[in-house]
């Protein structure tokens, strides 16, 4: 397995951070990683070790003011700075590999590559989505209790909320005024985008989870209009599906979707 890094000038002049893992030999297709809010892309180890060992190369960014970008932590002035930090490192990839490329978000990043591939996805071959959905007009949004910890909602292996308190790279404090500011809207945007959505589409949802990502993985799988799609509903699991125990199992049903893909 071959580890790089890099990184490339961001919206506003940021610098954002990057990183891949590729197997000795040329891939058969391309995973590009958008990560989650407050987390970096180093909190995906299990993916890179069950993927990359069955041919796969990922590349995964750290979103601005998170992990190893640049940033006021967890700041986004423009939602759509996301977005086009994500296409300029879509088109660095592309420098690198022309194998087949699917888009996997998670959480946050579920949002900003649901919405990347509404604007981008004749360049996708696949989206794949973990933890997230959409949320619809006239549905009461979910909201974890304000005293559970986010780092308790991740998964039921407490060794994964114990790495995540104790990551320097991962942000505990409050959501910024600005950031805030800069989400107005955008669930609305999504929802009503995700009507044009024609790739093939796989939803991976931990209906556990009290963020809710259960009904919203469903809304979006519901609402996409490609012709290939499913859904994953997990009974038992949190919002890192990733991160639990079973993994291993998941990221089987993930790979099966992907080689289905991948023969046409």
């Amino acid at each position: 397995m071959r580890h790089n890094e890099g990184n490339f000038t961001g919206e506003r002049g940021l610098n954002i951070y990057w990183q891949s893992w590729s197997p000795d030999d040329a891939p058969k297709a391309v995973l590009l990683v958008a990560h989650g809010y407050a987390e970096h892309s180093g909190r995906y180890a299990n993916l890179v070790n069950y993927f990359v060992p069955k041919g796969y190369a990922i590349y995964a960014l750290d979103h601005r003011g998170h992990g190893k970008s640049d940033g006021n932590r967890v700041e986004v002035l423009d939602y759509d700075d996301y977005l086009r930090d994500l296409k300029t490192f879509y088109d660095i990839v592309r420098t690198k590999q022309s194998e087949p490329l699917f888009l996997v978000g998670h959480s946050m990043g579920g949002g900003i590559a649901t919405a990347y591939a509404i604007k981008h996805q004749d360049e996708l071959d696949g989206l794949v989505i973990s933890g997230s959905g959409i949320q619809l007009p006239g549905k009461p949004p979910v909201f974890r209790p304000a005293n559970l910890e986010l780092a308790d909602t991740l998964s039921r292996d407490p060794q994964v909320a114990e790495d995540y308190r104790n990551d320097p790279l991962v942000y505990l404090g409050p959501r910024p005024d600005t950031t805030l500011e800069a989400m107005k809207g955008i669930p609305a945007r999504t929802a009503e985008g995700a009507r044009t959505l024609r790739l093939p589409l796989l939803v991976m949802v931990g209906d556990a989870s009290p963020l809710g990502e259960g009904p919203r993985g469903q809304d979006l799988y519901d609402t996409a209009a490609s012709e290939v799609k499913r859904i994953h509903h997990y009974p038992d699991l949190l919002h890192e599906i990733f991160n639990e125990p079973e993994h291993r199992e998941v990221m089987a049903d993930m790979e099966r979707w992907l080689e289905e893909q991948l023969a046409g």
